[in-house]
């Protein structure tokens, strides 16, 4: 048996696969019956096939339709034939046909092992070692769960993750038990990762393994001394220490992680409290990763689009969906980009219990999501601590601002009442909200094997510009001025308020943009009446007319809990009252 290693420019970026006898093999950037390079854009769909010889050679010929080179040994190549050891070259991906030994060792225990059994909740107690270094990788678990493709794709983003995370490992491994009819079930990598590309691949131990994976899964950490081991045990005579870590996700399948390394001297015992909170951030993966492949499993028997659309776009596009409705198109949208502040704060302060962290914040997704889909919307992308929603597509519609204006005060207002309950999940959070309207692209994108939809265009960068401004002018939802011009004589004051708050050129930005900020009603929120309201504008006016004495009078008048003031009445303080001599109303912000 043969192995092809691919190995691109980033470190999570390998794929490999196995190689018999008389088998042929198809490579390119999407090969669904092959090896699938999808990071690399210089290969094609089928750029080149592989044919397994007799004497443990692999010819290689690259495909008619194949635009850029296939180089062996520095040269470009119309057909050749490899041994074990060699290597081809395309774009920025190499690929190495290596010997393909038993993907597990056999005969794999050391002398002197120790092994230690994880019960269920054992290692609550443990601190985690580096915890903002750890935070900051959890961050990205998000998008790699929710952007991976496929299980292949899964297991190629968590080895890259755990490399990043466990600092100190040198190998990752995903591993499989599976029955097997004649003897004990068989283990099988699905995917493996080396923090150094030329050390050859991963050979997991079989024993820990299978008694990481049986009938009491759990995790198991061993542990021996390197330097005493015979000749046989070379496959681990490169490390002194492994653990696995199950995934407990889908019914019927025996995962786990493989984690394997050395530390410093020849013995790792000594080092056991740093490995076992390896261990425990691990199982903090393992257990996030294996609940989101439990959702992503239901959701997938589930119709395609039903985490995306509210069910009235559900039901008019019917049980068989014509699919060009979902093409993607440029159309009239209004755009809701929510994000959740001081998540890094939470996060440090969560750090001893991360899972209950990430509970609370998929419980505010759930919140943007629900009052998204009450009011008509598409649920775009989820973006870590970030969501996005659009209303306009698939089908348009006269009132997709109000209705997004709607769900944008539902949001606010759902935070508003856990904020009220000290006790309540969600008290201490707060989200900014931006709002804008405008042309975008819109609609479905994606693989056969995982399709999201999405909207694109100016229109969502100002959308994301106006929430990061929320912080700046201390309001909890902003739009621009298509929006306010669209709800102005359309919603009424028992619905939503507007207040004009300043003109503004965004960080990045041509175009300045009169801001306006989405308020309650007055019976929510009574400290500001609508004579305040009126009193701020007249003082924004002032403001833009340079008249900034008048400005701030009008400005001071509002009540002390309402903080949208402090944004004017500092910059006018900072010029004590007097504009500069080119002014012409406009803010022009310094960063984003």
């Amino acid at each position: 048996m043969l192995e092809l290693i691919a190995i691109g420019p980033s470190v999570d970026q390998r794929n490999s696969v196995r190689l018999n006898a008389g088998h042929t093999l198809r490579v390119g950037r999407h090969s669904p019956e092959g090896l699938s390079i999808p990071w690399d854009p210089y290969l094609s769909q089928h750029h080149v096939t592989l044919t397994v010889l007799e004497n443990r050679s692999v010819r290689i010929e690259p495909s008619q339709n194949a635009v850029n080179c296939v180089y062996v040994s520095g040269e470009a190549i119309t057909s050749a034939v490899l041994s074990v050891g060699d290597f081809f070259v395309i774009g920025d991906t190499s690929f190495h046909l290596g010997s393909g030994t038993d993907s597990h060792s056999k005969s794999d225990q050391p002398e002197g092992i120790e092994a230690v059994r994880f019960e269920p909740g054992q290692l609550e107690q443990v601190p985690y070692r580096d915890p903002g270094k750890r935070i900051e990788v959890l961050t990205r678990l998000p998008e790699l769960i929710w952007g991976a493709r496929s299980d292949d794709d899964l297991h190629h983003r968590l080895a890259g993750l755990l490399l990043a995370g466990v600092t100190h490992a040198d190998a990752v491994a995903i591993v499989e038990l599976r029955p097997n009819t004649v003897g004990s079930p068989e283990i099988t990598v699905l995917h493996w990762d080396r923090r150094q590309e030329t050390a050859g691949s991963v050979r997991p131990s079989s024993r820990l393994v299978q008694d990481a994976l049986g009938d009491t899964p759990q995790s198991i950490l061993h542990t021996w001394d390197a330097q005493n081991n015979d000749q046989q045990y070379t496959v681990v005579g490169e490390f002194n220490w492994a653990y696995c870590t199950p995934i407990r996700d889908v019914p019927g399948e025996r995962r786990a992680i493989y984690v394997a390394g050395r530390a410093s001297g020849q013995t790792a015992q000594s080092g056991r409290p740093a490995l076992e909170s390896d261990v425990k951030y691990t199982e903090l993966i393992s257990e996030i990763v294996g609940a989101i492949r439990r959702v992503n499993r239901l959701e997938r028997q589930r119709a395609s689009f039903r985490q995306f659309f509210a069910p009235p776009i559900l039901t008019a596009l019917g049980d068989d969906p014509d699919t060009s409705l979902l093409e993607p198109r440029e159309c009239d949208v209004t755009v809701m980009f929510c994000d959740l502040r001081d998540f890094s704060r939470h996060a440090e302060n969560s750090s001893d219990d991360l899972i209950a962290l990430l509970k609370r914040v998929s419980r505010i997704m759930g919140v943007i999501t629900t009052q998204i889909h009450r009011f008509g919307g598409v649920t775009g992308d989820f973006q870590g601590d970030a969501a996005l929603g659009f209303w306009g597509w698939p089908f348009p519609a006269a009132t997709a601002t109000q209705a997004a204006c709607r769900a944008a005060l539902g949001i606010r207002s759902e935070l508003q009442r856990a904020a009220e309950d000290p006790q309540h999940p969600l008290a201490g959070f707060s989200l900014g909200i931006g709002l804008a309207h405008g042309r975008a692209v819109a609609g479905k994108i994606g693989t056969e094997d995982q399709v999201k939809v999405t909207v694109f265009g100016p229109v969502v960068n100002l959308a994301s510009r106006l929430e990061s401004l929320t912080r700046q002018l201390h309001v909890p939802i902003l739009m621009d001025e298509a929006t306010a011009d669209r709800i102005r004589d359309t919603l009424g004051p028992e619905e939503a308020r507007l207040r004009r708050l300043a003109k503004v050129l965004p960080y990045g930005f041509e175009t300045p943009h009169i801001i306006s900020e989405l308020l309650p009603p007055l019976e929510h929120w009574p400290e500001l009446t609508d004579d305040h309201i009126v009193r701020f504008e007249q003082g924004v006016d002032h403001f833009l007319a340079g008249d900034w004495e008048s400005a701030y009078r009008c400005l001071r008048a509002m009540p002390d809990s309402d903080r949208a003031q402090d944004f004017l009445t500092m910059l006018i303080t900072q010029h004590n009252r007097i504009p500069p001599a080119d002014w012409d109303g406009i803010v022009r912000l310094p960063g984003k």
